[in-house]
């Protein structure tokens, strides 16, 4: 149908925008979010900083532009698993529960519209 062609698009940009806005998030605050990545024991936080900006600008942007869409939302889901079971897991703190559900949420492999 005629009505239905932009539904794809519309997909990646309602999972692809939010990873580009947290990617370039993370550009603006370098200190806070390696020390954050620091604070839960991860090693070689600036790594990780640059390992997470390359993944959701690079992903997001990938994304929303449908190149090889269904390999980046495969890789963004990994992303967004690891990134949830390493920062959010104290189940007991609301806030981190809250995140951690976001993350699932946001987790591309769970809307099936979005790479067609």
């Amino acid at each position: 149908m005629e009505a239905t062609r932009f539904l794809p698009l519309l997909g990646r940009l309602l999972i692809g925008l939010p990873f580009l806005m947290s990617g370039f998030g993370k550009l603006a605050t370098y200190a806070a979010t390696t020390a954050y990545i620091g604070s839960v024991g991860l090693p070689l936080a600036p790594l990780g900083w640059a390992i997470a900006v390359a993944f959701e600008i690079g992903g997001g942007l990938l994304l929303v532009l449908g190149f090889r869409a269904r390999e980046v939302a495969f890789v963004l889901a990994v992303f967004t698993l690891a990134t949830a079971v390493f920062f959010h897991r104290n189940f007991a703190d609301q806030n981190q529960m809250i995140h951690f559900l976001k993350n699932r949420g946001r987790d591309p492999k769970n809307v099936a519209g979005a790479t067609a």
